[in-house]
């Protein structure tokens, strides 16, 4: 990991500061040294477990996300930093260019979406207006459910009473929300609720939990292909 300009560093600022997560050593570069000279405090990642450790850690205006990255896909990054509870604005840059690719990305959480090769005065002007933007809520409200992901509380007319819920329950159920209409594979949701572990048992385990304490229709099951939000 590097930094085009320190973080945290003695001297006072009022700089807003940006996460580039990026594999391309070259790319990075030029993007680090492109937003310390429009003013930006820059840290970059080499790779998703880095762009993640220090998208949790980290107090950014905004994160720019390659697509490609090793560890993680980009996209799947974006679905783990929503369900950590990270409201940063996102950007999501690559050379996928298809709708479908579009609307992947902006479903799983990323308030943009630039397909390279761009051009400089774009990215800048998209950066500036996510960094005006107010941060997100920490509530989530989809299929007459809602999810406080800081108290870890589910609520709604689906459900009657408030419910609370553990850490990984609420993660869960945060990817499926966040993307209400998109199928999760079991794979997608390990790496997104469950750090990468090997076992898919582990998802069962939890949509399970959550069936119990929410009701059986919360979750769908899709044969073959895994969950998705049960709609009302």
């Amino acid at each position: 990991m590097s930094r085009g300009r320190l973080v945290g560093v003695a001297e006072e600022s009022a700089a807003p500061s940006l996460l580039i997560v990026e594999d391309d050593r070259a790319l990075s570069a030029m993007l680090a040294e492109l937003f310390t000279e429009e003013g930006y405090e820059v840290d970059v990642a080499y790779d998703a477990q880095r762009g993640l450790h220090r998208g949790l850690l980290g107090d950014f205006a905004a994160i720019i996300v390659d697509r490609g990255l090793p560890v993680m896909d980009g996209v799947e990054l974006v679905e783990v930093l929503r369900a950590r509870g990270i409201s940063t604005p996102i950007l999501v840059l690559t050379a996928r260019g298809a709708v479908a690719d579009r609307v992947e990305g902006l479903d799983a959480g990323a308030q943009d979406y630039l397909v390279k090769p761009f051009e400089v005065p774009e990215l800048l002007a998209r950066i500036r207006a996510l960094v005006r933007r107010p941060t997100g809520s920490s509530t989530l409200r989809a299929e007459g459910l809602c999810l406080d992901r800081v108290t870890r509380t589910a609520s709604g007319r689906r459900i009657g009473a408030d419910v609370e819920l553990s850490e990984r329950e609420a993660a869960l159920l945060s990817v499926l929300m966040t993307a209400p209409g998109r199928v999760h594979t079991r794979g997608q949701l390990l790496s997104a609720v469950f750090d990468g572990a090997d076992n898919p048992g582990v998802v069962d385990t939890y949509v399970h939990y959550l069936r119990r304490k929410l009701g059986r229709g919360i979750v769908r099951t899709v044969h073959g292909t895994g969950y998705r939000l049960g709609a009302e």
